[in-house]
Protein backbone atom coordinates (compact mmCIF):
# COMPACT_ATOMS: atom_id res chain seq x y z
CA UNK A 1 0.00 0.00 0.00
CA UNK A 2 1.25 3.10 -1.15
CA UNK A 3 1.76 5.67 1.65
CA UNK A 4 2.01 9.77 1.79
CA UNK A 5 5.03 10.63 3.03
CA UNK A 6 4.22 13.84 4.78
CA UNK A 7 1.24 11.34 6.39
CA UNK A 8 3.70 9.03 7.38
CA UNK A 9 6.03 11.65 8.90
CA UNK A 10 3.54 13.45 11.26
CA UNK A 11 2.30 9.95 12.26
CA UNK A 12 5.75 8.66 13.27
CA UNK A 13 6.23 11.95 15.57
CA UNK A 14 2.99 11.66 17.00
CA UNK A 15 3.82 7.76 18.14
CA UNK A 16 7.43 9.44 19.23
CA UNK A 17 5.60 12.00 21.55
CA UNK A 18 3.29 8.81 22.79
CA UNK A 19 5.90 7.09 23.36
CA UNK A 20 7.42 9.65 25.39
CA UNK A 21 4.84 10.25 28.05
CA UNK A 22 4.39 6.16 28.31
CA UNK A 23 7.93 5.61 29.23
CA UNK A 24 7.97 8.52 31.31
CA UNK A 25 5.07 7.32 33.33
CA UNK A 26 6.52 3.93 33.05
CA UNK A 27 9.79 4.62 34.83
CA UNK A 28 8.39 6.78 37.26
CA UNK A 29 10.50 9.92 36.70
CA UNK A 30 9.24 13.11 38.74
CA UNK A 31 10.50 16.73 37.22
CA UNK A 32 9.55 19.87 39.61
CA UNK A 33 7.78 22.86 38.98
CA UNK A 34 10.58 24.30 37.45
CA UNK A 35 11.27 21.18 35.27
CA UNK A 36 15.01 21.01 35.99
CA UNK A 37 14.83 18.78 39.23
CA UNK A 38 14.35 14.87 37.79
CA UNK A 39 14.19 12.25 40.32
CA UNK A 40 16.50 14.84 42.54
CA UNK A 41 19.13 15.42 39.93
CA UNK A 42 19.22 19.00 38.16
CA UNK A 43 19.25 18.51 35.17
CA UNK A 44 19.02 21.89 33.25
CA UNK A 45 22.43 23.98 32.22
CA UNK A 46 22.12 26.27 34.97
CA UNK A 47 26.23 26.79 34.93
CA UNK A 48 28.89 24.69 36.98
CA UNK A 49 27.22 22.72 40.27
CA UNK A 50 27.80 24.25 43.41
CA UNK A 51 29.37 23.25 46.84
CA UNK A 52 27.67 25.68 48.98
CA UNK A 53 29.17 26.24 52.61
CA UNK A 54 26.95 27.97 55.33
CA UNK A 55 29.90 28.72 57.91
CA UNK A 56 26.89 30.36 60.14
CA UNK A 57 24.79 26.85 60.29
CA UNK A 58 26.58 25.06 63.21
CA UNK A 59 25.49 21.40 64.19
CA UNK A 60 27.52 19.42 66.46
CA UNK A 61 31.04 19.36 67.48
CA UNK A 62 33.11 16.31 66.64
CA UNK A 63 34.92 14.52 69.38
CA UNK A 64 36.71 11.81 67.72
CA UNK A 65 37.84 9.09 65.15
CA UNK A 66 38.87 5.74 66.69
CA UNK A 67 38.98 2.29 66.69
CA UNK A 68 39.70 -0.71 68.88
CA UNK A 69 42.87 -3.04 69.54
CA UNK A 70 40.39 -6.19 70.07
CA UNK A 71 41.72 -9.68 69.15
CA UNK A 72 45.01 -9.14 67.36
CA UNK A 73 47.30 -7.13 69.21
CA UNK A 74 47.57 -8.94 72.46
CA UNK A 75 49.87 -11.26 69.40
CA UNK A 76 50.86 -8.43 67.40
CA UNK A 77 52.55 -6.38 70.21
CA UNK A 78 54.82 -8.56 71.42
CA UNK A 79 56.34 -9.12 67.75
CA UNK A 80 59.82 -9.01 67.53
CA UNK A 81 59.94 -6.94 64.57
CA UNK A 82 58.99 -3.35 66.01
CA UNK A 83 59.29 -1.90 62.44
CA UNK A 84 56.26 -3.41 61.51
CA UNK A 85 54.74 -2.39 64.42
CA UNK A 86 55.50 1.04 63.83
CA UNK A 87 54.31 0.69 60.76
CA UNK A 88 51.01 -0.41 62.13
CA UNK A 89 50.88 2.22 64.14
CA UNK A 90 52.06 4.67 61.81
CA UNK A 91 49.12 3.82 59.95
CA UNK A 92 46.34 4.34 62.23
CA UNK A 93 47.86 7.14 64.38
CA UNK A 94 50.25 9.25 62.59
CA UNK A 95 49.43 12.81 61.72
CA UNK A 96 52.91 13.29 59.64
CA UNK A 97 53.06 13.48 55.90
CA UNK A 98 55.80 12.24 52.97
CA UNK A 99 57.91 15.29 51.53
CA UNK A 100 55.23 15.83 48.94
CA UNK A 101 52.67 16.21 51.31
CA UNK A 102 50.90 12.68 51.46
CA UNK A 103 50.01 11.27 54.99
CA UNK A 104 51.32 8.46 56.03
CA UNK A 105 48.44 7.94 58.54
CA UNK A 106 44.95 8.38 58.96
CA UNK A 107 45.42 9.96 62.51
CA UNK A 108 42.63 8.64 65.04
CA UNK A 109 41.85 10.47 67.42
CA UNK A 110 40.45 7.67 70.04
CA UNK A 111 42.04 4.42 70.44
CA UNK A 112 39.70 1.57 71.91
CA UNK A 113 41.45 -1.19 74.95
CA UNK A 114 39.31 -3.98 75.33
CA UNK A 115 39.69 -4.90 79.41
CA UNK A 116 39.70 -8.86 78.98
CA UNK A 117 37.57 -11.22 81.01
CA UNK A 118 40.39 -14.35 81.45
CA UNK A 119 39.01 -16.95 78.38
CA UNK A 120 42.60 -16.94 77.05
CA UNK A 121 44.06 -18.19 80.38
CA UNK A 122 41.50 -20.87 80.54
CA UNK A 123 42.61 -22.57 77.19
CA UNK A 124 40.48 -25.15 75.11
CA UNK A 125 38.42 -24.79 78.68
CA UNK A 126 37.09 -21.38 77.52
CA UNK A 127 34.62 -22.97 75.56
CA UNK A 128 36.12 -20.12 72.61
CA UNK A 129 37.68 -21.93 69.80
CA UNK A 130 40.22 -19.57 68.30
CA UNK A 131 42.81 -18.25 70.70
CA UNK A 132 43.05 -15.23 68.94
CA UNK A 133 39.60 -14.17 70.33
CA UNK A 134 40.21 -15.26 73.70
CA UNK A 135 41.44 -12.52 75.94
CA UNK A 136 43.66 -12.07 79.18
CA UNK A 137 42.54 -10.50 82.26
CA UNK A 138 44.54 -8.87 84.84
CA UNK A 139 42.79 -10.21 87.80
CA UNK A 140 43.56 -13.75 88.37
CA UNK A 141 41.00 -16.17 90.81
CA UNK A 142 43.14 -15.43 93.98
CA UNK A 143 42.05 -11.72 93.73
CA UNK A 144 45.93 -11.08 92.55
CA UNK A 145 46.40 -8.23 90.04
CA UNK A 146 49.08 -8.75 87.12
CA UNK A 147 49.04 -5.24 85.11
CA UNK A 148 52.14 -7.01 83.34
CA UNK A 149 48.99 -9.17 81.30
CA UNK A 150 47.96 -7.89 78.15
CA UNK A 151 50.83 -6.46 77.26
CA UNK A 152 50.96 -6.74 72.97
CA UNK A 153 47.59 -4.21 73.70
CA UNK A 154 49.64 -2.32 76.11
CA UNK A 155 52.04 -1.70 73.78
CA UNK A 156 49.47 -0.26 71.25
CA UNK A 157 48.55 1.87 74.11
CA UNK A 158 51.70 3.31 74.27
CA UNK A 159 52.08 3.92 70.73
CA UNK A 160 49.23 5.94 70.07
CA UNK A 161 49.95 7.97 73.04
CA UNK A 162 53.58 8.53 71.28
CA UNK A 163 51.46 9.75 68.19
CA UNK A 164 49.17 12.31 69.88
CA UNK A 165 46.18 10.45 70.67
CA UNK A 166 44.62 12.11 73.18
CA UNK A 167 41.70 10.22 74.06
CA UNK A 168 41.83 6.28 75.53
CA UNK A 169 38.57 4.08 76.06
CA UNK A 170 38.55 0.76 78.54
CA UNK A 171 35.71 -1.40 77.23
CA UNK A 172 34.48 -4.53 78.74
CA UNK A 173 32.51 -7.02 77.06
CA UNK A 174 32.39 -9.79 80.28
CA UNK A 175 33.18 -9.42 83.79
CA UNK A 176 35.74 -11.72 84.48
CA UNK A 177 35.03 -15.93 84.33
CA UNK A 178 35.84 -15.77 88.32
CA UNK A 179 32.69 -13.95 88.72
CA UNK A 180 30.28 -15.29 85.71
CA UNK A 181 27.58 -17.49 86.25
CA UNK A 182 28.91 -20.17 84.14
CA UNK A 183 33.04 -19.17 84.77
CA UNK A 184 32.92 -18.70 81.38
CA UNK A 185 33.66 -15.23 79.20
CA UNK A 186 30.84 -15.62 77.49
CA UNK A 187 27.09 -15.57 77.65
CA UNK A 188 24.30 -17.63 78.88
CA UNK A 189 22.31 -17.93 75.74
CA UNK A 190 19.73 -15.23 76.75
CA UNK A 191 18.78 -11.77 78.08
CA UNK A 192 20.94 -11.75 81.04
CA UNK A 193 23.63 -10.77 82.20
CA UNK A 194 26.02 -13.24 83.33
CA UNK A 195 27.33 -11.82 86.62
CA UNK A 196 26.84 -13.55 90.09
CA UNK A 197 24.99 -11.61 92.35
CA UNK A 198 27.13 -11.74 94.67
CA UNK A 199 30.26 -10.18 92.43
CA UNK A 200 28.75 -7.32 91.50
CA UNK A 201 30.60 -5.13 93.79
CA UNK A 202 33.51 -7.51 93.21
CA UNK A 203 33.07 -6.63 88.95
CA UNK A 204 32.27 -2.70 90.06
CA UNK A 205 35.98 -2.88 92.30
CA UNK A 206 37.65 -4.25 89.08
CA UNK A 207 37.04 -1.97 86.68
CA UNK A 208 37.87 0.47 89.07
CA UNK A 209 40.94 -0.60 89.82
CA UNK A 210 41.93 -1.12 86.43
CA UNK A 211 41.14 2.55 85.72
CA UNK A 212 43.33 3.78 88.42
CA UNK A 213 46.14 1.69 87.70
CA UNK A 214 46.32 2.95 84.07
CA UNK A 215 45.75 6.27 85.34
CA UNK A 216 48.74 6.67 88.13
CA UNK A 217 50.49 5.30 84.76
CA UNK A 218 50.28 8.46 82.98
CA UNK A 219 47.99 6.60 79.95
CA UNK A 220 44.51 7.59 82.00
CA UNK A 221 41.23 6.34 80.52
CA UNK A 222 39.17 8.92 79.09
CA UNK A 223 35.82 7.00 79.08
CA UNK A 224 35.17 3.69 80.45
CA UNK A 225 31.93 1.42 78.55
CA UNK A 226 31.42 -1.41 80.71
CA UNK A 227 28.48 -2.92 78.17
CA UNK A 228 29.22 -4.16 74.95
CA UNK A 229 25.98 -5.41 72.28
CA UNK A 230 23.75 -6.71 75.21
CA UNK A 231 21.04 -7.33 72.53
CA UNK A 232 22.92 -10.34 71.09
CA UNK A 233 22.21 -13.80 73.24
CA UNK A 234 25.81 -14.35 73.57
CA UNK A 235 26.65 -17.92 74.56
CA UNK A 236 24.40 -19.67 71.94
CA UNK A 237 27.47 -20.51 69.78
CA UNK A 238 30.49 -19.20 71.40
CA UNK A 239 32.95 -17.44 69.50
CA UNK A 240 34.15 -14.53 71.90
CA UNK A 241 34.05 -13.24 74.89
CA UNK A 242 30.35 -11.36 75.89
CA UNK A 243 27.04 -11.09 77.20
CA UNK A 244 23.75 -10.30 77.14
CA UNK A 245 21.40 -7.89 79.58
CA UNK A 246 18.74 -6.40 80.12
CA UNK A 247 18.23 -2.79 80.19
CA UNK A 248 16.89 -3.12 83.91
CA UNK A 249 20.10 -5.21 84.91
CA UNK A 250 22.13 -2.55 83.18
CA UNK A 251 20.67 0.58 84.97
CA UNK A 252 21.65 -1.09 88.18
CA UNK A 253 25.15 -2.22 87.83
CA UNK A 254 25.22 1.30 86.34
CA UNK A 255 24.17 2.91 89.60
CA UNK A 256 26.55 0.82 91.70
CA UNK A 257 29.21 1.82 89.54
CA UNK A 258 29.42 5.15 88.93
CA UNK A 259 29.41 6.07 92.91
CA UNK A 260 32.79 3.93 93.38
CA UNK A 261 34.36 5.50 90.38
CA UNK A 262 33.83 9.17 91.88
CA UNK A 263 34.81 8.07 95.33
CA UNK A 264 37.86 6.74 93.70
CA UNK A 265 38.98 10.21 92.31
CA UNK A 266 38.92 8.87 88.98
CA UNK A 267 38.80 11.70 85.72
CA UNK A 268 37.05 8.67 83.82
CA UNK A 269 33.54 8.72 82.32
CA UNK A 270 31.21 5.89 81.99
CA UNK A 271 29.91 5.89 78.56
CA UNK A 272 27.01 4.00 78.09
CA UNK A 273 25.24 1.92 75.18
CA UNK A 274 27.44 0.07 72.72
CA UNK A 275 23.75 -0.74 71.54
CA UNK A 276 24.04 -3.68 68.65
CA UNK A 277 22.42 -1.08 65.80
CA UNK A 278 20.67 1.63 65.75
CA UNK A 279 17.26 0.82 66.10
CA UNK A 280 18.01 -0.42 69.78
CA UNK A 281 18.01 3.08 70.52
CA UNK A 282 14.37 3.75 69.92
CA UNK A 283 12.04 0.52 69.48
CA UNK A 284 12.89 -3.17 69.48
CA UNK A 285 12.48 -3.45 73.37
CA UNK A 286 10.11 -6.55 73.56
CA UNK A 287 12.92 -8.35 75.76
CA UNK A 288 13.46 -5.56 77.70
CA UNK A 289 17.16 -4.70 75.74
CA UNK A 290 15.74 -1.46 73.45
CA UNK A 291 14.40 1.63 73.36
CA UNK A 292 17.55 2.42 75.27
CA UNK A 293 17.21 6.26 75.17
CA UNK A 294 13.85 6.61 76.38
CA UNK A 295 15.10 3.64 79.26
CA UNK A 296 18.18 5.52 80.66
CA UNK A 297 17.96 8.71 80.04
CA UNK A 298 13.78 9.80 79.99
CA UNK A 299 13.54 10.65 83.77
CA UNK A 300 10.14 9.07 84.23
CA UNK A 301 11.53 5.73 83.06
CA UNK A 302 12.77 3.04 86.19
CA UNK A 303 15.85 3.06 84.50
CA UNK A 304 17.18 6.17 84.50
CA UNK A 305 20.51 6.89 84.84
CA UNK A 306 21.15 10.34 83.69
CA UNK A 307 21.96 11.63 87.65
CA UNK A 308 24.45 9.13 88.23
CA UNK A 309 27.79 10.32 89.14
CA UNK A 310 30.49 9.89 86.64
CA UNK A 311 28.27 9.43 83.53
CA UNK A 312 28.81 10.79 80.37
CA UNK A 313 25.59 12.57 78.85
CA UNK A 314 25.74 9.95 75.83
CA UNK A 315 24.43 7.41 74.28
CA UNK A 316 26.48 4.75 71.69
CA UNK A 317 25.51 2.68 68.63
CA UNK A 318 26.52 0.01 66.09
CA UNK A 319 26.26 0.95 62.61
CA UNK A 320 25.70 -2.83 61.51
CA UNK A 321 23.14 -3.75 59.72
CA UNK A 322 21.46 -0.83 59.49
CA UNK A 323 23.24 0.61 56.20
CA UNK A 324 20.95 -0.59 53.04
CA UNK A 325 19.14 0.28 50.98
CA UNK A 326 19.65 3.88 51.10
CA UNK A 327 16.08 4.60 52.29
CA UNK A 328 16.93 2.38 55.33
CA UNK A 329 20.45 3.82 55.60
CA UNK A 330 18.56 7.33 56.31
CA UNK A 331 15.66 6.18 57.80
CA UNK A 332 16.95 3.92 60.97
CA UNK A 333 19.38 7.24 62.13
CA UNK A 334 16.84 9.62 61.42
CA UNK A 335 14.20 7.62 63.85
CA UNK A 336 16.83 7.43 66.82
CA UNK A 337 17.84 11.49 66.32
CA UNK A 338 13.75 12.31 66.40
CA UNK A 339 13.36 9.84 69.55
CA UNK A 340 16.92 11.84 71.30
CA UNK A 341 15.12 14.89 70.40
CA UNK A 342 12.06 13.75 72.32
CA UNK A 343 13.86 12.47 75.06
CA UNK A 344 16.71 14.78 75.76
CA UNK A 345 17.99 17.08 73.02
CA UNK A 346 21.42 17.60 74.73
CA UNK A 347 22.39 14.11 74.72
CA UNK A 348 25.31 13.34 72.50
CA UNK A 349 25.10 10.42 70.57
CA UNK A 350 28.21 8.23 69.25
CA UNK A 351 28.92 5.31 66.84
CA UNK A 352 31.12 3.47 68.23
CA UNK A 353 31.61 0.15 66.50
CA UNK A 354 31.40 -0.74 62.89
CA UNK A 355 33.28 -3.06 60.30
CA UNK A 356 31.67 -4.77 57.48
CA UNK A 357 30.17 -8.02 58.04
CA UNK A 358 28.09 -10.40 56.20
CA UNK A 359 25.53 -9.44 52.84
CA UNK A 360 25.57 -5.77 52.32
CA UNK A 361 22.22 -5.68 49.96
CA UNK A 362 23.87 -8.50 47.86
CA UNK A 363 26.09 -5.57 46.47
CA UNK A 364 29.21 -6.09 49.09
CA UNK A 365 30.66 -9.40 51.80
CA UNK A 366 32.49 -9.20 54.79
CA UNK A 367 34.24 -12.34 53.55
CA UNK A 368 36.13 -13.14 51.97
CA UNK A 369 38.67 -10.09 52.68
CA UNK A 370 37.94 -7.42 49.98
CA UNK A 371 40.31 -4.25 50.78
CA UNK A 372 38.89 -2.23 47.11
CA UNK A 373 37.91 1.04 46.44
CA UNK A 374 33.71 -0.19 46.73
CA UNK A 375 34.24 -1.20 50.13
CA UNK A 376 35.85 1.79 51.25
CA UNK A 377 33.33 3.96 49.37
CA UNK A 378 30.81 2.41 51.53
CA UNK A 379 32.64 2.58 54.47
CA UNK A 380 32.66 6.57 53.62
CA UNK A 381 29.39 6.62 52.52
CA UNK A 382 28.19 5.34 56.04
CA UNK A 383 30.13 7.84 58.06
CA UNK A 384 28.67 10.37 55.96
CA UNK A 385 25.13 9.43 57.18
CA UNK A 386 26.00 9.14 60.72
CA UNK A 387 27.69 12.39 61.00
CA UNK A 388 24.81 14.05 58.69
CA UNK A 389 22.05 11.96 60.04
CA UNK A 390 22.41 10.53 63.43
CA UNK A 391 24.86 13.78 64.45
CA UNK A 392 27.34 11.32 66.19
CA UNK A 393 29.84 13.61 68.17
CA UNK A 394 32.53 10.48 67.69
CA UNK A 395 32.75 7.49 65.28
CA UNK A 396 35.06 4.14 65.86
CA UNK A 397 35.50 1.13 64.12
CA UNK A 398 36.12 -2.19 64.96
CA UNK A 399 38.99 -4.55 63.97
CA UNK A 400 41.58 -1.79 63.65
CA UNK A 401 44.12 -5.07 62.99
CA UNK A 402 42.76 -7.79 61.42
CA UNK A 403 44.42 -11.24 60.69
CA UNK A 404 41.49 -12.95 58.91
CA UNK A 405 39.95 -13.46 55.70
CA UNK A 406 37.45 -10.77 55.80
CA UNK A 407 36.96 -7.48 55.38
CA UNK A 408 36.22 -5.74 58.62
CA UNK A 409 40.03 -4.19 59.25
CA UNK A 410 41.88 -1.22 58.55
CA UNK A 411 44.98 -2.73 58.75
CA UNK A 412 45.42 -6.21 57.66
CA UNK A 413 48.32 -8.83 58.81
CA UNK A 414 48.89 -12.21 56.36
CA UNK A 415 51.08 -15.34 57.55
CA UNK A 416 55.10 -14.99 55.88
CA UNK A 417 53.90 -16.69 53.08
CA UNK A 418 50.57 -14.69 52.46
CA UNK A 419 48.12 -16.84 53.80
CA UNK A 420 46.22 -16.86 57.06
CA UNK A 421 47.86 -19.62 59.14
CA UNK A 422 46.76 -17.37 62.69
CA UNK A 423 49.71 -19.43 64.54
CA UNK A 424 52.09 -18.00 62.57
CA UNK A 425 51.05 -14.54 62.87
CA UNK A 426 51.51 -14.89 66.19
CA UNK A 427 54.89 -13.98 66.05
CA UNK A 428 55.23 -12.23 62.53
CA UNK A 429 53.79 -11.44 59.48
CA UNK A 430 53.05 -9.33 56.03
CA UNK A 431 51.33 -5.79 57.13
CA UNK A 432 48.98 -4.39 54.62
CA UNK A 433 46.73 -1.28 54.30
CA UNK A 434 43.34 -1.21 52.92
CA UNK A 435 40.52 1.86 51.21
CA UNK A 436 38.68 1.17 54.51
CA UNK A 437 41.72 2.40 56.14
CA UNK A 438 42.52 5.50 53.79
CA UNK A 439 38.47 6.11 53.17
CA UNK A 440 37.94 6.85 56.87
CA UNK A 441 40.96 8.93 56.59
CA UNK A 442 39.67 11.11 54.48
CA UNK A 443 37.24 11.71 57.51
CA UNK A 444 39.66 11.00 60.55
CA UNK A 445 42.75 12.77 59.41
CA UNK A 446 41.55 16.05 58.99
CA UNK A 447 38.56 16.68 61.54
CA UNK A 448 40.31 17.28 64.33
CA UNK A 449 38.76 17.28 67.78
CA UNK A 450 36.56 20.34 68.82
CA UNK A 451 35.72 21.37 64.76
CA UNK A 452 31.94 22.07 64.51
CA UNK A 453 29.83 20.44 61.60
CA UNK A 454 28.17 22.97 59.58
CA UNK A 455 25.92 23.00 56.83
CA UNK A 456 27.05 21.95 53.14
CA UNK A 457 24.69 21.31 50.12
CA UNK A 458 25.33 20.28 46.68
CA UNK A 459 23.54 22.40 43.88
CA UNK A 460 22.41 19.32 41.39
CA UNK A 461 21.65 16.89 44.07
CA UNK A 462 18.73 17.12 46.34
CA UNK A 463 17.37 13.91 47.57
CA UNK A 464 19.08 12.42 50.15
CA UNK A 465 18.13 8.89 49.14
CA UNK A 466 19.52 9.36 45.93
CA UNK A 467 23.15 11.22 46.85
CA UNK A 468 23.67 7.07 48.29
CA UNK A 469 24.49 6.40 45.08
CA UNK A 470 25.80 9.55 43.68
CA UNK A 471 27.31 12.30 45.37
CA UNK A 472 27.55 13.66 49.26
CA UNK A 473 29.04 16.41 51.21
CA UNK A 474 29.78 17.74 54.54
CA UNK A 475 32.10 20.04 55.93
CA UNK A 476 33.81 21.36 59.46
CA UNK A 477 35.08 24.25 60.71
CA UNK A 478 37.50 25.12 63.20
CA UNK A 479 36.60 28.53 64.66
CA UNK A 480 39.76 28.89 66.57
CA UNK A 481 42.06 27.95 63.41
CA UNK A 482 39.75 29.71 60.44
CA UNK A 483 40.34 26.20 58.80
CA UNK A 484 37.50 24.48 56.59
CA UNK A 485 37.23 20.92 55.69
CA UNK A 486 35.24 19.76 53.29
CA UNK A 487 34.72 15.79 52.78
CA UNK A 488 33.05 14.83 48.98
CA UNK A 489 32.10 11.08 48.31
CA UNK A 490 31.85 10.38 44.28
CA UNK A 491 30.21 6.89 43.88
CA UNK A 492 29.59 7.62 40.48
CA UNK A 493 32.28 5.69 37.56
CA UNK A 494 32.13 9.39 35.96
CA UNK A 495 34.30 12.49 37.06
CA UNK A 496 32.44 14.99 38.96
CA UNK A 497 33.19 19.35 38.86
CA UNK A 498 31.49 21.53 41.04
CA UNK A 499 32.49 25.29 42.14
CA UNK A 500 32.62 26.14 46.25
CA UNK A 501 30.45 29.04 47.48
CA UNK A 502 31.97 29.30 51.31
CA UNK A 503 28.77 31.69 52.07
CA UNK A 504 30.34 34.71 51.57
CA UNK A 505 33.64 33.73 53.49
CA UNK A 506 37.24 34.81 51.42
CA UNK A 507 39.31 31.30 51.51
CA UNK A 508 43.37 31.91 51.64
CA UNK A 509 44.60 31.96 47.99
CA UNK A 510 41.23 31.04 47.02
CA UNK A 511 42.76 27.35 46.66
CA UNK A 512 42.19 24.14 48.67
CA UNK A 513 44.70 21.42 49.49
CA UNK A 514 43.00 18.34 48.55
CA UNK A 515 43.59 14.80 49.36
CA UNK A 516 42.25 12.04 46.75
CA UNK A 517 41.10 8.53 47.86
CA UNK A 518 40.49 5.92 44.74
CA UNK A 519 41.29 2.38 43.41
CA UNK A 520 45.16 3.68 42.65
CA UNK A 521 45.14 6.53 45.27
CA UNK A 522 45.50 7.17 49.31
CA UNK A 523 44.71 10.62 50.53
CA UNK A 524 47.09 11.58 47.78
CA UNK A 525 47.71 15.25 48.38
CA UNK A 526 46.94 17.84 45.40
CA UNK A 527 45.91 21.95 45.12
CA UNK A 528 43.14 23.09 43.06
CA UNK A 529 41.28 26.72 42.67
CA UNK A 530 38.47 27.32 44.48
CA UNK A 531 36.72 27.43 40.98
CA UNK A 532 37.28 24.00 39.69
CA UNK A 533 36.73 21.35 42.52
CA UNK A 534 36.79 17.64 39.86
CA UNK A 535 36.17 14.55 41.90
CA UNK A 536 37.87 11.64 40.08
CA UNK A 537 35.37 8.15 40.01
CA UNK A 538 34.31 6.38 42.56
CA UNK A 539 36.67 8.33 44.97
CA UNK A 540 36.47 10.35 48.46
CA UNK A 541 38.12 13.59 48.34
CA UNK A 542 38.80 15.97 51.33
CA UNK A 543 39.23 19.72 50.65
CA UNK A 544 41.08 22.09 53.52
CA UNK A 545 41.70 25.91 53.36
CA UNK A 546 41.44 28.43 55.53
CA UNK A 547 38.77 30.95 55.61
CA UNK A 548 38.78 34.70 56.52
Amino acid sequence: MKINLRSALLFMVMLGVSNSFSCAKKTGIKKGDDGCIVNGVNICNTGPARITINLGNEQQTMQSFGASDCWTTKFIGKWNDVTKKNQIADYLFSMEADQQGNPKGIGLTLWRFNIGAGSYEQGADSGIPDEFRREECFLDANNNYNWNKQAGQQWFLSAAKARGVKNFLAFSVSPPVQFTQNNKAYGLANSHLNLTESKKNAFADFLVSVLKHFESSSTPFNYLSPFNEPQWNWGENPSQEGTGATNAEIADFIRLLGPKMKAAGLVTTICLGEANQWNSLDANNSDGRGDQLNQFFNKSSANYIGDVPSMEHLLSAHSYFTTCPGADLISYRQHAVDKQKAVDPSLHLWQSEFGILGDICGQLNGYPKNTGIDYGLYVAKVIHHDLTVANVTSWQWWLAVDTYNYSDGLVYINDPSGGYDLNSMKTNGLVSDSKQLWCLGNYSRFIRPGMIRVNAALSDVNDPVLATGTQMVSAYKDPASKQLVIVLINMSTESKQYTVDPGGSQLAGNTFDMYTTTALKNLKKSTTPVGTITLEPRSVTTLTAHYQ
